[in-house]
């Protein structure tokens, strides 16, 4: 090899050491990395790594929409319910929704709520404090016993409802009012032709009952003290559903300091069709309860015109409920239903 081709490839190692050399310092000079990730290449922040803002508030609220499933309200029926929604731009804690929700849950004669929408489980629910809220939703309902839900209500509602909004930062879709008022109507005429309390009472045949007798007889046949004075109930099978039958008599007697001396001379029975399923047999344990209880008393039974009831007009009774069954099942209020029991109060 001649000196001058000895040079030069001297000088090509030298030059590729200094390269060398200098890309070891500018990597010994930057942040060291975990294991795995420098032949990566750059690698972006992830969103968990940066302080929450409205922009990543958002960004989460839109997925709670979009994955968690959205389970029904337990509480709230587009049947009898005016459901109004209302939007977040980002989820608000449930001490929040607390602070602002309205003093009453009442609008004139009709209820309403407000659910939020659990951040964590999809689920509604009325707020609690240590919940997050992607939404909320309120609704009122359209009738029950008072009624149809009328202008004058509807307009209270939607005050109460805004305020709330406005105090949690949110955007409330409100019904048309008019449109509304017609379903209240409409579900109330309905009601109306297909309530049905029925009642008997029980006169007694020779000497008044002392309030001790007559709590002494109930019992024997399944009843307990109401929480009313003069009333005494035939409990459901079902925890938290309303009575079967309701026992009623004179309240001052009931009041009395001495339940044995005070005299009651009759005592109604009822039942309230729409509040207790047909598959509870409702009707025959009227039926049955008021015969017993007349055998056990030494009573008559007669109804709200003092005429004597026979078996004749049971029977006729009995005839006309499965009709209005059928009927209550066609515009889904079955009886005993959640919806029945909520328009039928």
């Amino acid at each position: 090899m001649s000196l001058m081709a000895a040079l030069a490839v001297l000088g090509g190692l030298i030059l590729a050491a200094v390269i060398a050399h200098g890309a070891w310092s500018a990597r010994k000079a930057s942040p060291r990395q975990p294991e795995g990730l420098a032949d990566k290449g750059r690698v972006e922040p992830v969103l968990g790594d940066q302080p929450p803002t409205a922009a990543t508030e958002a960004s989460a609220l839109t997925e709670l929409r979009t994955v968690l499933p959205r389970k029904p309200s337990a509480r709230l029926d587009p049947l009898i319910d005016a459901i109004a929604p209302i939007t977040l731009e980002a989820p608000v804690s449930g001490e929040l929704a607390l602070t602002h929700l309205p003093p009453s849950r009442r609008a004139g004669t009709k209820p309403f709520l407000i659910e939020g929408l659990n951040a964590e489980s999809g689920e509604w629910e009325l707020p609690a404090s240590g919940q997050r809220y992607g939404e909320f939703q309120a609704g009122v309902q359209m009738a029950n016993r008072s009624g149809a839900l009328n202008q004058i209500e509807f307009s209270e509602f939607v005050q109460k409802l805004q305020d709330f909004s406005e105090g949690v930062g949110g955007m409330v879709e409100v019904p048309d009012m008019l449109d509304v008022v017609a379903r209240a109507r409409e579900i109330d005429a309905f009601a109306s032709e297909h309530d049905a309390q029925l009642a008997v009472t029980l006169r007694a045949n020779g000497a008044a009952w002392s309030v001790g007798y007559l709590q002494q007889c109930a019992s024997r046949r399944g009843f307990v003290p109401g929480v009313l004075p003069g009333r005494l109930v035939l409990p459901s099978a079902d925890e938290g559903a309303p009575p079967v039958l309701v026992l009623s008599f004179d309240a001052q007697a009931a009041l009395a300091e001495d339940p044995h001396i005070a005299a009651v001379r009759q005592v109604s029975l009822s039942l309230d069709v729409p509040q207790t399923p047909e598959a509870a047999e409702p009707f025959p344990t009227w039926h049955d309860t008021a015969r017993n209880l007349a055998a056990d008393m030494d009573a008559t039974m007669v109804d709200d015109q003092g005429r004597l009831i026979t078996l004749h007009a049971f029977a006729a009774i009995g005839t006309d409920l499965q009709t209005l069954y059928r009927a209550l099942e066609s515009r889904d209020l079955a009886a005993g239903s959640a919806a029945a029991r909520r328009v039928f109060n």
